[in-house]
């Protein structure tokens, strides 16, 4: 990746927790080239939100509306307010129009308000993180049957279509805030 990679991790790659059985021991990876640092918490169940386009001028985003709603996903939190990090340029990140987003059945599981990013790019690597990918499956009932998929939402598809396409490209992208 220093020597001009390309790459997008979805969802679990960027879990880290320590203590647990993957562990917040790579420094460089979570906090220099993701940017996010530990997970922190999480949605339950898988639902749907409405995400915000953050950076309408980057490759990824264009021709998406300024809000669409995403497939069912398990939405994660961090330890590090990317918006802090002049490296990271936040793509997506979900409207407050989703709240209260989850179901639980935990009550710290379901977001009442706050800013979470759902996809960014960090401006020193070729990389895109989108933190999708979890689909609504049936554990409640043993049937482990997966009820949403999120390869099946048009404008999430586009998203990542132009994002590999961005990641495929030469060209190098100025954020609208750099």
């Amino acid at each position: 990746m220093e020597h001009g990679g390309a790459w997008m991790g979805f969802h679990f790659a960027g879990f880290a927790l320590t203590p647990s059985g993957y562990p917040q021991n790579w420094d460089w990876y979570h906090n220099t080239f993701l940017g996010a640092g530990s997970y922190v918490g999480n949605t339950w169940r898988p639902t749907a939100a409405v995400l915000r386009v953050e950076d309408r001028r980057h490759p990824a985003t264009q021709h998406l509306p300024s809000t669409f709603t995403s497939a069912p996903n398990e939405w994660y939190k961090w330890s590090n307010d990317l918006r802090a990090n002049p490296a990271i340029d936040i793509l997506l990140a979900i409207d407050p129009k989703s709240f209260p987003l989850g179901t639980g059945p935990k009550p710290h599981e379901i977001w009442h308000s706050g800013y979470y990013p759902v996809a960014w790019t960090n401006k020193n690597f070729r990389m895109i993180y989108v933190n999708m990918g979890h689909n609504d499956i049936d554990y409640e009932h043993g049937t482990n049957k997966e009820l949403s998929f999120t390869f099946q939402n048009k404008l999430q598809n586009q998203f990542i279509v132009n994002g590999l396409l961005w990641l495929g490209s030469r060209k190098k992208h100025s954020s609208a805030r750099d």
